[in-house]
């Protein structure tokens, strides 16, 4: 029962970072939340199906404002879909972790590097100041940044584990799986469980995840939504 009501705060993890660990980068107004763009561009509610838990995101982000958040099906009247789309959603249920003798730590002042392996190997959202919400490790080859993976998602518990992503040149040779088990060293370390999320469609990353141990655990949807374009608006909804 224990392990079940610890898993309760996954079911929403970005308000549960930001209510707990990652309270430090929150920006909230009442029952609404979001990280700064610069770090993760994403929202969150503690109840996505509270219409004053709306409202305050209204008043926290804006008249007009394109926001993404999750889990969430549907926004409310007043509030415009522009997009979204759904993420897989795993937990660590027998990986093997370990560290790895050549993974580094990476910081403020690696950031121009990875953000060039990002816009290169596409492994999902990553910003300047992304780096500061948990450890990151890279391995280089003749110096240069060729793989890396970190921390993302912080919650009571649980960190999830993200950007995961190897240079096109160097793939092949296990370096993924090697930083997937020398961060997930690193959580389990100070207790935490490790979690990840990927696109439905990204086969090969999937594969890679179930095959070191990790356990496809639900299904999250993310919708992207403009508020209400006048203040008055907040009212109605």
């Amino acid at each position: 029962m224990a392990v079940e009501a610890s898993r309760g705060v996954l079911d929403n993890a970005v308000w549960s970072a930001l209510a707990g660990p990652h309270a430090h980068l929150a920006e909230r107004f009442g029952r609404a939340a979001r990280y700064p763009d610069d770090v993760y561009a994403y929202a969150a509610l503690a109840d996505p199906t509270d219409p004053e838990a709306w409202a305050d995101l209204h008043t926290l982000v804006g008249p007009g404002t394109t926001v993404k958040i999750k889990p969430v099906e549907e926004a409310p009247p007043g509030w415009e879909v522009v997009g979204g789309g759904v993420g897989v959603q795993f937990v660590d249920t027998g990986m093997r972790a370990e560290p790895d003798p050549e993974a580094v730590r990476l910081g403020s002042y690696d950031v121009p590097e990875m953000l060039d392996l990002v816009a290169r190997t596409e492994p999902g959202p990553f910003r300047k100041r992304t780096v500061e919400m948990g450890a990151y490790l890279g391995i280089r080859h003749r110096g240069r940044l060729i793989a890396m993976a970190g921390e993302r998602l912080r919650l009571p518990g649980w960190t999830e584990i993200s950007a995961v992503c190897t240079d096109p040149g160097h793939r092949g040779r296990g370096l993924a799986t090697r930083l997937l088990r020398a961060v997930a060293a690193g959580i389990r370390d100070r207790g935490d469980t490790p979690f990840l999320h990927a696109a439905p469609g990204n086969a090969t990353a999937i594969r890679l995840y179930e095959s070191i141990g990790f356990t496809e655990r639900l299904r999250t949807r993310t919708l992207l939504v403009r508020s209400p374009g006048t203040t008055a608006n907040a009212g109605l909804l």
